[in-house]
């Protein structure tokens, strides 16, 4: 049997994917529109973009393969060789940079025996290290096929990719149910999250992100935020208060402990 071109897919997988496309293309008004979910689909079938994968896109929505490539090349979502099963990023901005994530990628790293966006042997975990995920209320961070990991340390983040490497089941801190890295592209090119559970666990935020919206619907008090006061402003007139999810400023001996500035003199002293 000859063996097939490079840009073709075996027939059964090509007829398959053809049918998802054109479910997803008749979403869209120009069918150029559905590119980004068609990328997600072809990478659900190998695990990462190839050039089989552009050509199919290409084909389905009528443009050249150098406008596909542009895209796939552009969006660190798209994976342009084979990945591990499991995607693992730890967030090394800088909050959580500075709460144990630059630790945590450096450990991962010496303990997985892999550099960044590379792969383990066995082909479960890719590890790298990735941008804020809006997730600074629990840092240090890690995901795995994004879903979160939160409030992680060393210890911890090598216990989950040592789980992951193993086969054994793992609950992200909050969200929907962990599965594959093809599973994840599927459902972000659009087609049902047959996870049990996905859908009840939704995407909301944790306990310290709704803090400030606690405080916006005056479930919570207030705290009390020093603005600069104008030149015409009474001076012992106290500062306003606004709904805000941050603390009231204190003093230095109060806020830092460990570094206290001596006795402060109460108001009025």
């Amino acid at each position: 049997m000859p063996e097939l071109p490079a840009s073709d897919y075996p027939a059964e997988v090509r007829t398959r994917l053809e049918e998802d496309a054109r479910e997803v293309i008749a979403r869209y008004p120009d069918s150029r529109s559905a590119l980004l979910p068609l990328l997600h689909l072809v990478q659900s079938e190998e695990g990462h973009v190839t050039r089989t994968g552009m050509r199919f896109c290409a084909e389905m929505l009528g443009l050249t393969t150098a406008e596909v490539t542009a895209v796939a090349t552009f969006y660190t979502m798209y994976r342009r060789k084979p990945s591990g099963d499991y995607q693992v990023g730890v967030c090394t901005n800088t909050l959580c940079a500075v709460m144990g994530g630059d630790a945590i990628f450096e450990e991962l790293q010496s303990h997985l025996g892999v550099g960044n966006g590379e792969t383990t042997e066995d082909g479960k975990v890719t590890l790298e290290h990735i941008e804020c995920n809006a997730a600074c209320d629990f840092a240090p961070v890690v995901m795995v096929n994004w879903e979160f990991f939160d409030n992680q340390t060393v210890e911890s983040a090598k216990r989950l990719v040592d789980e992951l490497r193993a086969g054994r089941t793992v609950e992200p801190t909050r969200g929907a149910p962990l599965c594959t890295y093809k599973e994840t592209a599927r459902i972000l090119a659009g087609f049902p999250d047959a996870r049990p559970g996905a859908v009840e666990a939704g995407g909301s935020a944790g306990p310290a992100s709704l803090v400030g919206l606690r405080l916006a619907k005056g479930e919570a008090a207030p705290g009390r935020v020093v603005s600069p006061r104008s030149a015409d402003a009474p001076q012992d007139e106290a500062p306003p208060t606004h709904p805000s999810s941050h603390d009231a400023p204190q003093r230095t001996s109060a806020s830092d402990p460990h570094h206290p500035a001596g006795p402060v003199a109460e108001e009025g002293e």
